[in-house]
């Protein structure tokens, strides 16, 4: 691996993993220093509101209508034309896969015709090096990536070293977020909508399971508590008990991240006696206020640092993909242009491989 020889690099971000068609103009300097020059997100909520949730096949078709508009905003609105690119980074999983390869080849039309590197990113670790969008944070620091698909809590060492310590052994909770949201009849996306009726809530008046009470790891598991909650909505009949078991849905799902992060950092404070202990929220559920109230707590009761991305690259976009891909380019790390779509792409592949928390599929380990 040679990293490239010039100290600043410019590099056009995409991002098409699920229903966001996203670009972003990113610039990093050779002291890791970060402009975001440009970031568009186009979404999809119109086309899959009717349907309470993302349809793969309505989000790819939505990408290949977008990607050129969005593309060509993200540069006119960095100033720049292509020509002052350094790079190309696209999303290459994992998600939708008709979205990713929408993305995917996009970056390699504008790499092959530029003569750019192309860097094929994994999405997580686009939201692993999000919160460096908005801070200095250095390397080694404890990540928890919580959002619509994911949450996994890593030791993230370097430039692509993750170390999985515990991950969803089924759901993950922002999907547990919205499918409960769903059942409450409330607008997608579900997430928002529960946090801002839970404002108005009592959390202690349902009762919730909690999950892997007899276990000591740092996995989670949400089906249960998704499950409970769809049959006390079902039986619902006023405004005020909405508002309770959104609040006690809420609280259930901060206290479960809290007690699995608390686990973590005492894992990760012990085997970094002596050095600095920073902990990073990435993900679309990083944004819930309650959740980021309770991680917050862990930090100040274990020693560590708190960071989480601006909300703006909270949820997926397309500046924590052209980071992700500074980040590689600057230590010499690109791709061919016969990198493949993948629908699944586990951060620490060897611990999924070995170890898989759930069943491991035909197109590989789902975590």
């Amino acid at each position: 691996m040679t990293p490239l020889t010039k100290s600043t690099l410019t590099i056009l971000g995409l991002e098409t993993s699920c229903d966001e068609t996203a670009a972003s103009v990113v610039r990093r300097d050779a002291d890791g220093r970060v402009e975001v020059l440009s970031s568009i997100v186009g979404t999809q909520f119109e086309q899959h509101a009717p349907f309470g949730g993302v349809v793969p096949e309505i989000a790819a078709r939505a990408h290949v209508e977008a990607i050129d508009a969005v593309a060509a905003e993200a540069m006119r609105a960095a100033g720049l034309d292509f020509g002052a690119l350094d790079g190309v980074a696209a999303t290459a999983g994992p998600g939708l896969v008709g979205g990713v390869m929408v993305g995917l080849a996009f970056g390699k039309a504008v790499a092959l015709a530029r003569d750019l590197p192309l860097v094929a990113v994994n999405h997580l670790e686009g939201h692993a090096v999000s919160a460096r969008l908005g801070a200095s944070i250095d390397y080694p620091f404890l990540l928890l990536l919580v959002s619509g698909g994911h949450c996994q809590l890593l030791e993230v060492a370097g430039v692509g070293a993750c170390t999985r310590l515990g991950t969803t052994i089924d759901d993950a909770a922002g999907e547990a977020f919205d499918k409960i949201a769903k059942s409450l009849g409330l607008p997608y996306p579900g997430g928002p909508a529960l946090e801002k009726l839970a404002a108005t809530g009592d959390p202690s008046r349902f009762d919730l399971p909690r999950a892997l009470l007899g276990r000591k790891d740092c996995d989670f598991s949400f089906s249960g508590l998704k499950t409970a909650a769809a049959r006390l909505a079902e039986k619902i009949t006023d405004a005020r008990e909405r508002a309770d078991l959104a609040a006690a849905v809420q609280f259930a799902i901060a206290r479960q991240l809290s007690e699995r992060t608390d686990r973590a950092m005492k894992l990760y404070a012990a085997g970094h006696p002596g050095q600095a202990l920073r902990f990073v929220v990435a993900g679309g559920v990083a944004a819930n206020g309650a959740v980021r109230a309770a991680l917050q707590k862990n930090c100040a009761d274990n020693g560590f640092s708190f960071d989480a991305p601006p909300l703006a690259y909270c949820t997926d976009n397309a500046a924590m993909i052209a980071l992700a891909g500074a980040e590689r380019l600057a230590v010499g790390i690109s791709d061919d242009l016969d990198a493949v779509a993948r629908p699944r792409w586990p951060l620490d592949e060897a611990a999924a491989l070995s170890n898989p928390s759930n069943s491991f599929g035909r197109k590989g380990a789902k975590a």
